[in-house]
């Protein structure tokens, strides 16, 4: 009860919700609010017969996620029962649901972007690109931005559908924007680090990343960090618009796929070579590595000092975030290239074979 009162005095929520890909505009992958506890167990599962690429997403006690045979669906979370199902009537790949002004918005693999009701899972309005959509949709103020591989970024009106601006590269946009003081922050297949404007879409600045970059970019105060497939992850100061560090790993060179966050000093990330890795924030120098039995596409989430990331090893790792030791394992049976969610205490992972997977105390 106190800490109740102490939070609505502050005006901080215990159950901080992830309604997007990462958890925020910033793209931090950190859980605030009530934090799972130490002793994790299997809630629910909820069955959906097809794969999941897509991650699921978290706002007023409802799940979303997008399935591979195109259902957008909600699944309350207190129960793991379906409260709706929405069918894009495309295939839905890597775009993950972002929740805002009472609508829920996914990407399809036809270009389709589409807004539903959070209320009645009943379309509100569809945006057609001209190629697929594996980027995830980011909501800011009255405007959604979402990336396509036409080789644009687009900000769409949320009530109306209306196209207000698109910004065009020289490649697919694959990766999801990340947003920070008005500047959309977005990795590039056309291997450009690029900050563009959320009011106009006008271009601010451009980094060179020297490869094509999958993996979005983690925004914290002046810096951005990212992985590419070069095999290296920058840390790049956007005050300055220069790459202030570069990390590879000694020996094992391969791409990453996954997005990075911070805890505990680290930059926090998967890679391909079937690691977790753990990068001094201030000077790109490695601290620690976790190995999987499989490559790491999952993007980490993190509660406290706690990190959880999958793998497609088929297991969901709980590892300590200043030395990557191994806190908790599950097993899940398939692969894990989702990335987990956390709200109200509870730890969210889709898996491969068509499974969600709900954890708690």
């Amino acid at each position: 009860m106190r800490l109740l009162i102490l939070s609505l005095l502050l005006g901080i929520s215990l159950f901080a919700e992830w309604p997007q890909f990462r958890g925020n505009p910033s793209l931090t992958g950190v859980a605030t609010g009530t934090l799972p506890p130490e002793n994790l167990k299997l809630l629910w599962t909820w069955e959906g017969g097809e794969s999941f690429e897509s991650s699921p997403v978290i706002a007023g006690g409802v799940a979303y996620i997008g399935a591979g045979n195109g259902d957008l669906v909600a699944i309350d979370m207190a129960t793991g029962k379906t409260k709706w199902k929405y069918k894009t009537g495309a295939e839905l790949g890597e775009s993950t649901p972002a929740v805002g002004g009472g609508a829920v918005f996914i990407g399809d693999l036809r270009g389709g972007f589409h807004a539903v009701s959070v209320a009645t899972g009943k379309a509100l309005w569809t945006f057609k690109t001209l190629s697929e959509i594996k980027s995830s949709p980011v909501v800011v103020g009255d405007r959604v931005l979402i990336g396509s591989y036409d080789q644009n970024l687009y900000a769409v009106e949320i009530k109306t559908g209306k196209q207000l601006w698109k910004f065009e590269t020289a490649g697919p946009v694959h990766a999801t924007p990340g947003i920070a003081n008005g500047v959309a922050y977005v990795t590039g297949c056309d291997e450009k680090f690029r900050a563009i404007r959320v009011s106009d879409g006008k271009e601010v600045f451009e980094v060179a990343s020297g490869a094509y970059t999958g993996a979005s970019p983690l925004l914290v105060g002046s810096m951005a960090y990212y992985g590419t497939f070069g095999n290296e992850v920058f840390g790049v100061d956007m005050a300055t618009k220069k790459i202030v560090w570069k990390y590879e790993h000694p020996v094992r060179k391969f791409p990453y796929y996954s997005s990075a966050t911070l805890a505990a000093g680290k930059i926090i990330l998967g890679g391909r070579d079937k690691m977790v890795h753990g990068i001094d924030a201030k000077t790109g120098k490695g601290v620690w590595t976790f190995a999987t039995k499989s490559r790491v596409e999952s993007s980490p989430a993190v509660a406290g000092n706690r990190v959880f990331i999958g793998s497609n090893d088929g297991r969901l790792y709980v590892l300590d975030a200043a030395t990557g030791k191994k806190l908790w394992e599950y097993e899940a049976g398939s692969a894990l290239s989702a990335s987990p969610a956390i709200s109200e205490g509870k730890v969210l992972i889709a898996s491969q074979d068509g499974r969600v997977f709900c954890f708690g105390g």
